[in-house]
């Protein structure tokens, strides 16, 4: 009996020890100097993340970490991504950060007036990003704004995201639109494309779309320098050259110096400020507009005013 007495107290003295042991060993920091990163993949168990925590010296025993895991319910909550784990942190903290779905984002800006061609070469060189782009990107698909993802995502995960903002932005901008000069969003996007290209002075954007809708209406060429270029490269890569006289003769369906009324698609991916110019243009008479040479333009409503700006603009170039 008294055998059996010792025995238990030895036992629960164990377990005790055991208990304290493993709760100092949960409470205890690891041992990283410096902020370190972790990727969860897609389906990955508690065993296999417990074991490259453990490589990576973020947890101090992988067995433990599994047991803690599993009582916290980690694995019915798992989620993929990226996890930045501080330094002299413990394993009850890399759990809770786990069970919560703390994923690190990153992010990625698409400027204003890109072609798809180029947004997709910022992707492909996103190496925090995974797998090849499938997905189709008409121009003029993409919504130009900064994104969040996680390190692992796919390409496509990011096209889709910037192609459903377009889509959304898009569709409460055709709510306001009230005139009958853009038949269709295919049109808005066209104008909006034209009038990203054209300025990059906040301001002149809605005189630029005057200019443009004034033309359409009275049934004149846009005659934009913008489109001849995309007809030229497809928006596959820069021109490298000035434009030259004979290129405004190249034959292309975007080329409006050969053709009236809009090109059929998009040049670029407009921003939201130039869509919402090409819907709200000024109300203004403005025909004509040319560099003023100090940054902007000078725009006109007659031929022979225009022609004076454009002497303007030529004389502040030899001034230069």
């Amino acid at each position: 009996m008294k055998k059996a007495i010792i025995f238990i107290l030895l036992l629960i003295f164990s377990l005790l020890l055991a208990g304290g042991f493993c709760f100092y060993q949960l409470k205890k920091p690891n041992n990283l100097s410096q902020e370190v990163s972790f990727v969860v993949e897609k389906g990955a168990s508690v065993r296999q993340i417990a074991s490259g925590l453990k490589q990576a010296d973020i947890i101090n025993s992988s067995l433990l970490f599994r047991i803690v895991s599993r009582t916290l319910g980690v694995d019915k909550k798992l989620r993929a991504g990226e996890y930045l784990f501080a330094p002299k942190i413990n394993m009850l903290e890399i759990a809770d950060k786990l069970l919560k779905g703390d994923v690190s984002y990153r992010k990625i800006t698409f400027p204003e007036g890109l072609t798809c061609a180029q947004i997709r070469e910022i992707l492909e060189n996103e190496v925090n990003l995974v797998g090849e782009i499938t997905v189709d990107m008409p121009e003029g698909s993409v919504l130009p704004e900064t994104y969040s993802f996680s390190k692992g995502d796919s390409r496509n995960s990011v096209v889709l995201q910037a192609q459903n903002a377009m889509k959304k932005f898009l569709n409460e901008l055709w709510k306001q639109q009230k005139t009958d000069f853009l038949a269709d969003k295919n049109q808005l996007l066209v104008l909006a494309s034209i009038i990203e290209k054209e300025t990059g002075v906040p301001e002149e954007r809605f005189d630029v779309a005057a200019v443009f809708v004034n033309r359409l209406k009275k049934g004149m060429m846009l005659q934009t320098d913008p489109t001849v270029i995309y007809a030229i490269t497809k928006g596959e890569k820069d021109l490298g050259r000035p434009l030259l006289k004979k290129d405004l003769e190249f034959d292309s369906p975007y080329n409006t110096y050969r053709n009236y009324g809009l090109p059929p698609a998009p040049i670029c991916n407009p921003g939201k400020e130039a869509m919402q110019a090409a819907v709200n243009p000024s109300n203004v008479d403005y025909l004509y507009f040319v560099a003023s040479g100090y940054g902007g333009h000078k725009f006109a409503n007659s031929l022979s005013k225009h022609n004076e700006n454009v002497v303007a603009y030529r004389n502040s170039l030899k001034s230069k």
